[in-house]
C-alpha cells in the first residue's frame, strides 16, 4: 500500500516462477538501505539504482530522447520485442533473475484477471517494459530499467533509495530543480 493508501496490484506474486514463491512474499520488493549488505543481488540492485540516480539528470534524459526519438534503430513487432528480452534480466529487481518477458506475461495476466472487460488495461501490462530493450543495443541497464522518475525537480520522497541515491545526481545543485 502506497503512502495515499492506494493500494497496488503486484502481479508476481501468485506467479512466481520460484518454488519457495510463498515464503519469498514476505521479502519482495524489499529495497534495504543497509550499507552492508552481504547479498550480492540486493548489492546489484542497489549499484544499479546509485548509477541510475547519479547519472539520469535532465541533460542526460533530453539527450536520450535525441538519440532514440527517430525510432530508427530496428523494426520488429511487439511480439518480436517481447522474445527479444528473453536476452534481459532486469538488474534492478530484488525478486527475480529471470527473464523479463516473466514478468510482461504475469503483469498482463493479473491484470486481466482483475479487469477482464479492459483490454487496452491488459495490452498496457503486457508492453509495459518494452523501453528494456534498448539495455540489448548497448544502453547500461541504469537508464532503462527499475522505478522512473521525473528529472528537472525536486525528487520525490517516495523513489527507491531516495536518501542514499541521488547524493552525486548534479541536478541536486541545481537550483531550478528545487
Amino acid at each position: 500500500m502506497s503512502a495515499d493508501g492506494i493500494k497496488f496490484i503486484d502481479p508476481s506474486e501468485l506467479y512466481r516462477p520460484e518454488p519457495e514463491a510463498e515464503k519469498r512474499k514476505k521479502e519482495f520488493r524489499n529495497y534495504q538501505e543497509e550499507k552492508d549488505s552481504t547479498n550480492a543481488h540486493i548489492d546489484r540492485v542497489k549499484h544499479t539504482y546509485k548509477m541510475m540516480h547519479t547519472n539520469q539528470t535532465y541533460d542526460f534524459v533530453m539527450a536520450q530522447h535525441e538519440k532514440w526519438g527517430e525510432l530508427n534503430k530496428m523494426e520488429m513487432n511487439v511480439m518480436e520485442a517481447l522474445e527479444y528480452l528473453n536476452n534481459l534480466v532486469d538488474e534492478s529487481d530484488p525478486d527475480v533473475d529471470v527473464p523479463n518477458i516473466y514478468h510482461a506475461y504475469q503483469t498482463a495476466e493479473r491484470i486481466r484477471e482483475r479487469h477482464p472487460d479492459k483490454d487496452w488495461f491488459h495490452l498496457t501490462g503486457l508492453v509495459h517494459d518494452l523501453g528494456k530493450v534498448l539495455a540489448l543495443w548497448g544502453e547500461p541497464q541504469w537508464c532503462v530499467v527499475g522505478d522512473t522518475f521525473v528529472v528537472g525537480c525536486e525528487y520525490a520522497n517516495s523513489i527507491v533509495y531516495r536518501n542514499t541515491s541521488f547524493i552525486d545526481n548534479p541536478d541536486l545543485k541545481n537550483p531550478k530543480y528545487r
